[in-house]
Protein backbone atom coordinates (compact mmCIF):
# COMPACT_ATOMS: atom_id res chain seq x y z
CA UNK A 1 0.00 0.00 0.00
CA UNK A 2 1.36 3.22 -0.96
CA UNK A 3 1.90 5.76 1.54
CA UNK A 4 1.15 9.36 0.81
CA UNK A 5 2.24 12.51 2.55
CA UNK A 6 0.84 16.11 2.94
CA UNK A 7 4.30 18.24 2.43
CA UNK A 8 2.61 21.39 3.25
CA UNK A 9 1.84 20.14 6.82
CA UNK A 10 5.68 20.71 8.36
CA UNK A 11 5.01 17.33 10.49
CA UNK A 12 4.09 15.69 7.80
CA UNK A 13 7.38 16.98 5.88
CA UNK A 14 9.43 15.67 8.04
CA UNK A 15 8.09 12.18 8.23
CA UNK A 16 7.06 12.13 4.12
CA UNK A 17 10.98 13.20 3.35
CA UNK A 18 12.84 10.28 5.66
CA UNK A 19 10.00 7.55 4.35
CA UNK A 20 10.64 8.62 0.88
CA UNK A 21 14.88 8.60 1.49
CA UNK A 22 14.33 5.08 3.05
CA UNK A 23 11.92 3.87 0.17
CA UNK A 24 14.75 5.00 -2.06
CA UNK A 25 17.31 3.43 -0.40
CA UNK A 26 14.98 -0.06 -0.40
CA UNK A 27 14.90 0.33 -4.69
CA UNK A 28 11.27 1.34 -4.50
CA UNK A 29 9.61 3.95 -6.39
CA UNK A 30 8.58 7.97 -4.95
CA UNK A 31 6.52 10.59 -6.71
CA UNK A 32 8.06 14.42 -5.84
CA UNK A 33 7.18 18.01 -6.81
CA UNK A 34 9.90 19.23 -9.18
CA UNK A 35 10.08 23.06 -10.59
CA UNK A 36 8.10 21.81 -13.81
CA UNK A 37 5.72 18.85 -13.36
CA UNK A 38 5.49 16.11 -10.05
CA UNK A 39 8.13 13.03 -11.31
CA UNK A 40 8.57 9.16 -10.42
CA UNK A 41 11.97 8.75 -8.81
CA UNK A 42 14.25 5.86 -8.58
CA UNK A 43 18.21 5.16 -7.51
CA UNK A 44 19.51 5.91 -10.75
CA UNK A 45 22.66 3.59 -9.65
CA UNK A 46 19.96 0.51 -8.96
CA UNK A 47 19.50 -1.22 -12.12
CA UNK A 48 16.35 -2.99 -10.64
CA UNK A 49 14.94 0.59 -9.43
CA UNK A 50 15.14 2.18 -12.72
CA UNK A 51 13.17 -0.94 -14.68
CA UNK A 52 10.70 -0.86 -11.79
CA UNK A 53 10.22 2.93 -13.29
CA UNK A 54 9.97 2.05 -16.84
CA UNK A 55 7.82 -0.52 -15.94
CA UNK A 56 5.32 1.64 -13.90
CA UNK A 57 5.09 4.30 -16.40
CA UNK A 58 5.03 1.73 -19.47
CA UNK A 59 7.85 2.70 -20.99
CA UNK A 60 10.85 0.05 -22.64
CA UNK A 61 15.01 0.44 -22.54
CA UNK A 62 14.75 2.44 -25.35
CA UNK A 63 12.89 5.76 -23.40
CA UNK A 64 16.08 5.82 -20.19
CA UNK A 65 14.94 8.33 -17.74
CA UNK A 66 16.91 11.47 -17.30
CA UNK A 67 18.79 12.01 -14.12
CA UNK A 68 18.12 14.67 -11.19
CA UNK A 69 21.51 15.89 -9.56
CA UNK A 70 21.62 18.03 -6.52
CA UNK A 71 24.33 20.35 -7.67
CA UNK A 72 26.59 21.26 -9.85
CA UNK A 73 29.66 19.60 -8.70
CA UNK A 74 28.04 16.07 -9.40
CA UNK A 75 27.93 16.91 -13.31
CA UNK A 76 31.89 16.75 -13.10
CA UNK A 77 31.32 12.86 -11.75
CA UNK A 78 29.11 11.68 -14.32
CA UNK A 79 29.31 13.56 -17.42
CA UNK A 80 32.94 12.88 -19.93
CA UNK A 81 34.15 16.14 -19.68
CA UNK A 82 32.65 19.34 -18.82
CA UNK A 83 33.29 21.94 -21.75
CA UNK A 84 33.46 25.65 -20.89
CA UNK A 85 29.78 25.67 -23.00
CA UNK A 86 28.49 22.86 -21.06
CA UNK A 87 29.15 24.93 -17.60
CA UNK A 88 27.73 27.41 -18.59
CA UNK A 89 24.70 26.33 -19.30
CA UNK A 90 24.88 24.77 -16.33
CA UNK A 91 25.55 28.37 -14.62
CA UNK A 92 22.90 29.94 -15.93
CA UNK A 93 19.94 27.52 -16.16
CA UNK A 94 20.41 25.01 -13.13
CA UNK A 95 18.07 24.67 -11.20
CA UNK A 96 15.87 25.21 -13.47
CA UNK A 97 13.75 23.82 -16.45
CA UNK A 98 16.70 22.81 -18.66
CA UNK A 99 17.64 18.83 -19.11
CA UNK A 100 21.08 18.84 -20.78
CA UNK A 101 22.09 14.98 -22.72
CA UNK A 102 25.94 14.79 -22.30
CA UNK A 103 28.46 11.86 -22.92
CA UNK A 104 28.37 10.07 -19.44
CA UNK A 105 31.30 8.79 -17.68
CA UNK A 106 31.98 5.54 -18.74
CA UNK A 107 33.00 4.51 -15.43
CA UNK A 108 29.64 4.91 -13.79
CA UNK A 109 28.66 1.52 -12.72
CA UNK A 110 24.82 1.90 -13.71
CA UNK A 111 22.04 1.00 -16.35
CA UNK A 112 19.82 3.67 -17.16
CA UNK A 113 18.86 1.77 -20.43
CA UNK A 114 19.36 1.88 -23.95
CA UNK A 115 21.17 5.04 -23.65
CA UNK A 116 23.96 5.28 -26.72
CA UNK A 117 26.83 5.73 -23.61
CA UNK A 118 24.71 9.16 -22.83
CA UNK A 119 22.94 11.01 -19.87
CA UNK A 120 20.59 13.18 -19.64
CA UNK A 121 21.12 15.42 -16.49
CA UNK A 122 19.33 18.34 -14.40
CA UNK A 123 19.01 20.41 -11.17
CA UNK A 124 15.30 20.93 -10.62
CA UNK A 125 14.51 23.98 -8.72
CA UNK A 126 12.03 23.07 -5.86
CA UNK A 127 13.70 22.66 -2.56
CA UNK A 128 11.82 19.52 -1.49
CA UNK A 129 13.43 18.00 -4.65
CA UNK A 130 16.69 19.74 -3.92
CA UNK A 131 16.43 18.73 -0.38
CA UNK A 132 16.19 15.04 -1.62
CA UNK A 133 18.43 14.79 -3.90
CA UNK A 134 21.26 16.26 -1.43
CA UNK A 135 20.43 13.42 0.99
CA UNK A 136 19.83 10.42 -1.83
CA UNK A 137 22.13 11.53 -4.85
CA UNK A 138 21.37 10.98 -8.23
CA UNK A 139 18.01 9.94 -8.79
CA UNK A 140 16.16 8.61 -12.20
CA UNK A 141 13.54 10.56 -12.43
CA UNK A 142 10.80 10.79 -14.77
CA UNK A 143 7.22 12.63 -15.53
CA UNK A 144 4.84 10.89 -12.76
CA UNK A 145 2.24 9.53 -15.15
CA UNK A 146 1.58 6.64 -17.79
CA UNK A 147 3.32 6.81 -21.11
CA UNK A 148 0.78 9.13 -23.24
CA UNK A 149 -1.15 10.62 -20.32
CA UNK A 150 -0.92 14.20 -19.26
CA UNK A 151 2.10 14.78 -16.72
CA UNK A 152 1.11 14.96 -13.25
CA UNK A 153 0.62 18.63 -11.63
CA UNK A 154 -0.25 17.25 -8.30
CA UNK A 155 0.80 13.81 -6.34
CA UNK A 156 -2.94 12.89 -6.10
CA UNK A 157 -3.18 12.97 -9.93
CA UNK A 158 0.56 10.51 -9.98
CA UNK A 159 -1.52 8.24 -7.57
CA UNK A 160 -4.59 7.99 -10.11
CA UNK A 161 -2.17 6.85 -12.70
CA UNK A 162 0.86 4.71 -11.32
CA UNK A 163 -1.08 3.39 -7.97
CA UNK A 164 0.59 1.00 -5.80
CA UNK A 165 3.62 0.87 -7.75
CA UNK A 166 4.98 3.77 -6.40
CA UNK A 167 5.91 3.52 -2.74
CA UNK A 168 5.51 6.84 -1.13
CA UNK A 169 3.70 10.21 -2.90
CA UNK A 170 5.06 13.63 -1.50
CA UNK A 171 2.31 15.97 -2.12
CA UNK A 172 2.52 19.53 -1.54
CA UNK A 173 -0.34 20.30 -4.16
CA UNK A 174 0.05 22.54 -7.60
CA UNK A 175 3.12 23.87 -8.38
CA UNK A 176 3.60 27.57 -8.97
CA UNK A 177 4.50 26.77 -12.61
CA UNK A 178 2.60 26.57 -15.76
CA UNK A 179 3.66 22.61 -15.54
CA UNK A 180 5.53 23.41 -18.78
CA UNK A 181 8.67 20.48 -18.77
CA UNK A 182 11.96 21.17 -19.64
CA UNK A 183 13.79 21.87 -22.40
CA UNK A 184 15.71 18.64 -23.86
CA UNK A 185 18.99 19.43 -25.38
CA UNK A 186 21.68 17.44 -27.46
CA UNK A 187 24.92 18.61 -26.10
CA UNK A 188 26.81 15.86 -27.14
CA UNK A 189 28.20 17.98 -30.30
CA UNK A 190 29.53 20.92 -28.07
CA UNK A 191 33.18 21.44 -28.08
CA UNK A 192 35.41 23.89 -25.86
CA UNK A 193 35.62 26.34 -28.81
CA UNK A 194 31.86 25.81 -29.44
CA UNK A 195 30.23 23.18 -31.63
CA UNK A 196 26.52 21.86 -31.94
CA UNK A 197 23.30 22.20 -29.52
CA UNK A 198 19.92 20.47 -31.04
CA UNK A 199 16.61 20.91 -29.39
CA UNK A 200 14.90 17.65 -28.71
CA UNK A 201 12.09 19.28 -27.07
CA UNK A 202 11.01 22.89 -26.44
CA UNK A 203 9.84 23.71 -22.70
CA UNK A 204 11.14 25.72 -20.13
CA UNK A 205 14.44 27.57 -21.57
CA UNK A 206 13.79 29.09 -25.12
CA UNK A 207 16.21 28.34 -27.97
CA UNK A 208 17.17 32.24 -27.96
CA UNK A 209 17.86 32.04 -24.07
CA UNK A 210 20.45 29.36 -25.43
CA UNK A 211 21.75 30.94 -28.12
CA UNK A 212 21.71 34.56 -26.38
CA UNK A 213 24.58 32.93 -23.55
CA UNK A 214 26.64 30.70 -26.37
CA UNK A 215 26.87 32.83 -29.21
CA UNK A 216 29.39 30.87 -30.36
CA UNK A 217 27.68 27.67 -30.30
CA UNK A 218 24.78 26.69 -33.45
CA UNK A 219 21.72 26.16 -31.81
CA UNK A 220 19.11 23.68 -34.05
CA UNK A 221 15.72 23.40 -33.17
Amino acid sequence: MAEVFDCTDSSELLSGTRTARRAIGRGELIVMPTDTVYGVAADAFSPEAVQRLLDAKGRGRQSPPPVLIPNTGTLAALAVEVTEPLEALAGAFWPGPLTIITQANPALSWDLGDTGGTVALRIPGHPLALELLQETGPLAVSSANKTGEPAARTAAAAQEMLGDSVAVYLEVGEGDGDGVASTIIDATGLTAEGGTIRILRAGGVTRDAIAELLPQVTVEA
